[in-house]
């Protein structure tokens, strides 16, 4: 039978044991025709940057990809929902509930996280919406300053049927800027809903 051709984890990046949900993962992308390619960094902490987000496929891609490498992938969501009966499914796939009135802000409470983490790897969308968009938020890329932790983007080609891990990128310089030049690497990226990108 065919199988995936995957890319290398390094050792030091956070990886969970999904067991069947790994196998089940790998036979659903397989049989679906996905494939993933590209390199993951050698680094223990890091931001993965998805796009382009349109539709709520976007997540089921990334949910499998994520348990066919086994890959401890952390997910930004409200706090408010993190009541029962969800609050336990949430965190065990790796859902972090943000606080928008916390002292330090989203951004702060992100950091505070990969501070505290020997390793630490954050899923996260930048569009911020599944609607159409022109401006991206930036948040990802102040968290990855603030946290001097590299980002990798990842895209999601619906025509291509391919999850790509991207080269990683070290936010230094002007965050307007870097946001540009981090758009740059998406374009020809097939998204799930093209007219909304």
């Amino acid at each position: 039978m065919k199988k995936l051709i995957l890319p290398t984890v390094p050792a030091c990046i956070a990886t969970r044991h999904y067991g069947v949900l790994s196998k089940l993962a790998s036979q659903i992308m397989l049989r679906c025709g996905w494939q993933i390619s590209g390199e993951l960094p050698q680094h223990p902490k890091f931001i993965l940057a998805v796009a382009p987000h349109t539709s709520n496929w976007d997540f089921f891609v990334g949910i499998a990809a994520m348990f066919t490498l086994n890959l401890k992938v952390s997910f930004l969501a409200k706090g408010s929902i993190f009541r029962w009966p969800i609050k336990s499914l949430l965190n065990s796939i790796g859902g972090i509930g943000v606080d928008r009135n916390h002292s330090h802000g989203v951004v702060g409470q992100i950091v505070n996280e990969f501070e505290s983490n020997e390793q630490f790897i954050l899923g996260i969308a930048p569009e911020g919406t599944r609607s159409k968009t022109v401006e991206w938020r930036t948040g990802f890329l102040h968290i990855a300053k603030q946290a001097n932790v590299p980002v990798v983007p990842v895209s999601f080609d619906f025509a291509k049927k391919e999850v790509r891990f991207h080269p990683a990128v070290k936010i230094t310089g002007d965050i307007a800027q870097e946001l540009i030049e981090f758009k740059q690497v998406f374009l020809g990226v097939c998204a799930k809903k093209p007219q909304a990108v």
